[in-house]
């Protein structure tokens, strides 16, 4: 596809321009001469929190820009007033955000495993929001007595829907056709009405 080549070739090279940043020693994260008294500033995590700031300032020009760091389920929360361009249309722009710094990360050796960016809380509302559509979808499968097909999405959105409809005992799911078009169905189960 032309659009991962083009992602592809936008990430190495950005990668590549750190890098030289780096070797010049213009990035906050290098100046390895000042030594630090804080050990969160030492964490890689810290670091990439940093390295976050700097790209979501040069993306969101103007805006201020607050990032909460969890260390214990290695997330970044970014927080300001207009950041809809980092998140992107259905969130795009700030997977690949997440996915630019995860390599980053990795390639630093800052990281060992990925860290999760939620802009705005905008990861947390599609959440609770598929949650709630699949539990409205499984009543109308169970009132109607019918099987509900739900839209395509995503492998990570399945996930959310069959885990949270695995407790109601009246419905199966099952993912069915192929991608892109992967979708669940809810299936009523035989006698629940």
């Amino acid at each position: 596809m032309p659009e991962d080549k083009n992602m592809k070739d936008a990430i190495d090279s950005y990668v590549e321009s750190l890098e030289k940043e780096q070797r010049n020693e213009r990035l906050v994260e290098n100046n390895s001469k000042k030594k630090k008294e804080n050990n969160l500033e030492d964490t890689g995590l810290e670091k990439i929190r940093k390295i976050l700031k700097k790209v979501m300032e040069l993306i969101c020009l103007g805006e201020e820009i607050k990032i909460n760091t969890d260390s214990e389920e290695w997330k970044l929360s970014v927080y300001g007033k207009d950041l809809s361009i980092a998140i992107g249309r259905d969130g795009r722009n700030m997977q690949a955000l997440e996915y630019m710094i995860n390599l980053i990360g990795r390639r630093k050796k800052l990281i060992e495993r990925n860290v999760n960016i939620d802009i705005k809380d905008y990861r947390k509302k599609k959440i609770e929001k598929i949650k709630k559509i699949a539990m409205a979808m499984a009543r109308k499968a169970i009132n109607e007595g019918r099987k509900i097909a739900l839209r395509p999405m995503s492998s990570y959105e399945r996930k959310i829907i069959h885990n949270t409809l695995a407790d109601v005992k009246d419905i199966s799911t099952r993912s069915s056709y192929e991608e892109p078009n992967r979708r669940i169905i809810i299936y009523p189960v035989k006698g629940s009405k």
